[in-house]
């Protein structure tokens, strides 16, 4: 017999999230509205991940797709994910993240009221591993007008790549949006060559095709722990390169005003001036870095000054620091 067809598929994609996955699927589960499948997806984790996702295998509404071999890349796992949906709408809600009761409650009405709105996403509170909140995960726009996150809105999509998309990916987290799959499956999904920046590319797309809602009730809980990829990348800044890479495609798409192009270049300068001044980096890495900069910024070098001196600065004060810790207080 034919499974009923629900109007939302949830997604969740999992590796190597055995501690946060109850909390995860309980918050899904226990959604106010109850109209959706869930899928559950495992990329040949190695902790528990694989008992504790078979602990709802009693649920009707949920299905399982395991890798037999890691896919090497969450992007893939999210296009499987949407490969597989039956529902009209796909949340894809990541492994280590959770969400309000209200969630689907609040963000499906407004797919349902506007068709022309390719997806919504709600504000999102930032957590630790431990669940202690760290404030809203919108304070991390530096340089964008954060107030303008506090209150609801619906605007043209290629508006906002525009003004705000080319500068950074505001809509932060995969758990916060809930999309329609045909807005997915019409740009191609998430692209799976890109490692960390698949997800701002594939926002992009979708709202260069069709209009973006938001919601500014905080709905959704992103995780920061040092197992993410996010965590890992800003560690070793070895993806600055996909960053610059994801702004051309933006620009190649859209023409910003100069203002706001005079804040991209000073964005992204505070991100690829200290790869190239860090001695840990490669030298291809720092190259690579250096040819994509060049590709968005034809001032090169007078935005590289400011962050220059900056990470000089912070360089002579750590090794300052560091030098009176080897010497020990002065004696008297």
């Amino acid at each position: 017999m034919a499974q009923e067809t629900r109007t939302v598929t949830v997604v969740v994609p999992n590796y190597n999230h055995a501690r946060f996955l109850r909390r995860r699927i309980d918050s899904i589960l226990g959604q106010t509205y109850q109209d959706f499948d869930l899928i559950l997806l495992d990329d040949c984790s190695t902790d528990d991940s694989r008992s504790i996702l078979h602990e709802y295998a009693s649920d009707s509404r949920v299905r399982f797709e395991f890798n037999e071999a890691n896919s090497g890349s969450p992007f893939k796992q999210w296009n499987k994910g949407v490969r597989l949906a039956r529902g009209k709408y796909v949340w894809i809600a990541e492994s280590d993240d959770y969400a309000s009761e209200r969630f689907l409650e609040r963000l499906v009405p407004v797919l349902d009221a506007s068709p022309k709105v390719h997806f919504v996403y709600c504000r999102s509170w930032r957590v630790t591993g431990d669940d202690h909140p760290d404030g809203f995960a919108d304070t991390n726009f530096a340089g964008l007008d954060t107030a303008r996150w506090a209150a609801d809105f619906r605007v043209d999509g290629r508006e906002e790549c525009r003004n705000y998309m080319v500068h950074s990916d505001t809509v932060q987290n995969a758990s916060a949006v809930l999309f329609r799959r045909a807005a997915y499956e019409q740009v191609g999904g998430a692209d799976e060559s890109l490692r960390v920046c698949g997800d701002w590319k594939l926002w992009a797309s979708m709202m260069l095709t069709g209009d973006v809602s938001y919601v500014a009730e905080p709905l959704n809980y992103f995780r920061f722990h040092g197992g993410s990829v996010r965590h890992k990348t800003d560690v070793t800044k070895r993806d600055v390169a996909e960053w610059l890479q994801a702004v051309r495609w933006i620009l190649d798409r859209v023409t910003p005003s100069d203002d706001v192009l005079e804040k991209v270049y000073t964005h992204q300068a505070n991100r690829w001036v200290p790869v190239l001044l860090s001695p840990r980096i490669p030298l291809k890495v720092k190259l690579d870095t250096l040819r994509c900069a060049r590709a968005i910024d034809p001032h090169l070098v007078r935005s590289a000054v400011r962050p220059a001196l900056a990470t000089i600065q912070r360089k002579i004060q750590r090794h300052w620091r560091e030098l009176r810790s080897t010497v020990g207080p002065a004696r008297t």
